[in-house]
């Protein structure tokens, strides 16, 4: 049974996830010899994600006295930056996976050539959308600066290269930590900084924001393996025990399911703890964290 507060902060996802998807609805159309590459883009951007990432960044943004148009942008150009990441991931070269949001990933839909055309297309989309805020250009400097290193060697891209050449062996929990951190925290974290950076948050309030959202990105891949075991196909929305198909340990098998469940609410409790005493309120980044912590898909 949800509570009057569930629900207002439900309708503020929701009213938030709309204002994103409005937005990005705008982007990749009209007619051009390239007209499949730019279905192919849309296809994935708006396919019924959760845009986790875009409303870290436009609250965090709110969070620290800034206005949801200030991080509009921002929030598109990672929400961009994502889906790329994904198109790739489920690429036969590397997890080869066939279902991705309920329904056939890119390169079953349009081929492989156009799959990795359009996670490259919309990679430098990204930082096209980014680069052309309205904001200061020492900002928007920031940002782009931000997201670079979220989506490079250090972050998503050595976290993915990382992934799969932990096949087939034994990593211990600090080496799942490791890759977590990279591959699924560092861009939870680029858009809670990016939001604080677009409402001109001050520095600790930037460092709050991206100890939140690391914390948040690690607890959110511990329940992405352990739905990955025990979740309904249909729910879940794409194939479960792809990771055991891949011969990946993750947390799930690591810890086992009680102490994966336990972690998570550990690592929940230390995301919402930082936030005290740096903005003034945290309610909905709090109800956020707990709200991924007991999710279905």
């Amino acid at each position: 049974m949800t509570s009057s507060l569930d629900d207002s902060f439900m309708q503020e996802l929701e009213l938030c996830k709309a204002a994103v998807d409005e937005r990005l609805d705008g982007f990749f159309t009209g007619d051009s010899s390239y007209g499949m590459l730019l279905e192919s883009m849309r296809y994935s951007l708006m396919s019924a994600g959760k845009r986790i990432r875009a409303v870290i960044c436009i609250k965090l943004c709110e969070a620290v006295g800034g206005k949801k148009e200030d991080a509009l942008e921002a929030a598109c150009a990672i929400e961009m930056l994502h889906t790329y990441s994904l198109i790739h991931d489920d690429l036969p070269c590397m997890d080869d996976d066939d279902m991705r949001r309920g329904k056939p990933s890119n390169h079953v839909q349009y081929g492989e050539s156009t799959a990795v055309l359009a996670g490259d297309a919309l990679q430098a989309a990204a930082f096209e959308t980014i680069l052309q805020s309205d904001l200061p250009p020492g900002a928007v400097v920031d940002m782009a600066l931000t997201l670079a290193l979220a989506a490079g060697p250090e972050g998503i891209c050595g976290g993915q290269f990382v992934d799969l050449n932990f096949e087939g062996k034994q990593p211990v929990t600090a080496e799942l930590i490791m890759l977590s951190g990279m591959k699924t925290a560092t861009l939870m974290a680029a858009a809670a900084r990016i939001g604080a950076i677009a409402g001109g948050g001050s520095p600790e309030q930037i460092i709050a924001a991206d100890m939140y959202a690391r914390a948040l990105g690690l607890a959110f891949q511990m329940r992405d393996d352990l739905l990955d075991c025990v979740a309904d196909e249909g729910e879940l929305g794409k194939p479960v025990g792809s990771d055991r198909k891949n011969d990946k340990v993750t947390f799930a098998t690591l810890m086992g399911a009680d102490d994966c469940e336990s972690m998570i609410h550990v690592i929940t409790k230390k995301a919402v703890s930082v936030l005290s005493g740096e903005f003034a309120d945290t309610k909905f980044l709090a109800w956020l964290a707990r709200t991924l912590e007991t999710r279905k898909s």
